[in-house]
């Protein structure tokens, strides 16, 4: 399949720049996959299409202030640093820019001097290893002082509240981007569906920024996924397989969970606890392994996520959703509306 075949057409005006107050009252289209039918709702109507003995897997995740502005040491040159991945203690792969001010043995410092960086390898892909100095035993509350939130390229207004880039459910910190699809959810309503009956399990992705990374091959089969760490813990997976036992649906809550169960079901032939890397690429064609139900945001076109949510139902059908859901003006990705594919 070519990458224009994920095409669709999106005004500016349809991008959220700001997160909906509550969290709760986003629009929510549903998809019925059956009958192909759609329903235009609020995410506050998410009971009404959940059932007793379903699971909801949730991605626990939580948005580091990964975003570091300050100087290289010899010159006072502003750079910022995007870090990506923890590679060990205290070494993690970043973007850096400009890059040109990033050549192995260059030194930098941020927040004044509360953290200092050392450039030790230049990767193939143009990102550098780079080891960090601090006092203290960790560096992540170094960065709640220093870092600010990575937002999407195409948000441009900015976040007064942290808090609404991070799921109410967020507790492993490690992401660069934050899985927006649990972004609906408030307290009060996973307390609902708790009451119905409907189980919760949680299972960890750290979203990379190669979530934004454009797709550049014609052919999609010629993209390569970035890589992403996950964990599946046995009582997560112990409830995925009583939800299918008793009949019930596993849902996953965003791509990313989706993309983390079946990474399991697909690396060891079954729902198991397990912990590594995944870069699954999910694209029509796909035979999903584990999960009955998706809910998602709306994707960017052409973006390896508008394939997935496509290989989930029907490329054609998808878009002619998203159609629809520029009609009517529904709010577009990360702080965005929310799609439910049953």
């Amino acid at each position: 399949m070519q990458k224009q075949d994920f095409y669709y057409d999106l005004p500016k005006e349809r991008i959220a720049q700001t997160p909906i107050e509550p969290r709760d009252h986003s629009k929510m289209m549903v998809l019925h996959r059956d009958t192909d039918e759609i329903e235009h709702k609020h995410f506050y109507d998410i009971l009404d299409y959940l059932n007793e003995n379903d699971c909801l897997i949730l991605n626990d995740t939580r948005v580091l202030p990964a975003r570091l502005y300050g100087e290289k040491e010899e010159t006072g040159a502003r750079v910022e640093f995007l870090l990506l991945n923890q590679k060990a203690n205290d070494v993690w792969e970043v973007i850096t820019g400009p890059g040109r001010r990033a050549k192995v043995g260059a030194k930098f410092s941020f927040g004044g001097g509360i953290l200092k960086a050392e450039v030790l390898e230049v990767l193939e892909n143009g990102n550098r290893l780079a080891r960090f100095f601090y006092d203290g035993d960790s560096i992540f509350p170094v960065l709640e002082k220093v870092g600010e939130m990575p937002l999407p390229h195409y948000i441009t207004e900015k976040l007064e509240d942290g808090e609404r880039y991070q799921t109410v459910y967020s507790k492993e910190l490690g992401s660069a981007a934050a899985p927006t699809a649990g972004l609906h959810f408030t307290p009060e309503i996973l307390e609902k569906i708790q009451k119905k009956g409907v189980k919760i399990g949680f299972v960890t992705l750290h979203v990379g920024i190669g979530t934004f990374r454009p797709v550049k091959a014609n052919n999609i089969e010629d993209h390569k996924m970035h890589a992403e760490h996950y964990h599946l813990s046995e009582e997560t997976a112990a409830l995925i397989r009583e939800t299918k036992k008793n009949g019930g649906r596993v849902i996953a809550v965003g791509t990313t969970s989706c993309r983390t169960l079946e990474s399991v079901a697909t690396f060891h032939g079954e729902i198991c606890a397990a912990d590594g890397w995944t870069n699954i690429f999910i694209y029509p064609g796909y035979k999903f392994k584990c999960i009955d139900a998706l809910l998602t945001n709306f994707h960017l076109p052409e973006s390896t996520l508008i394939m997935l949510v496509s290989a989930f139902y029907d490329r054609e059908k998808v878009l002619q959703a998203y159609k629809e859901a520029v009609e009517k003006e529904y709010r577009f990705f990360s702080f965005g509306d929310c799609m439910l594919l049953l």
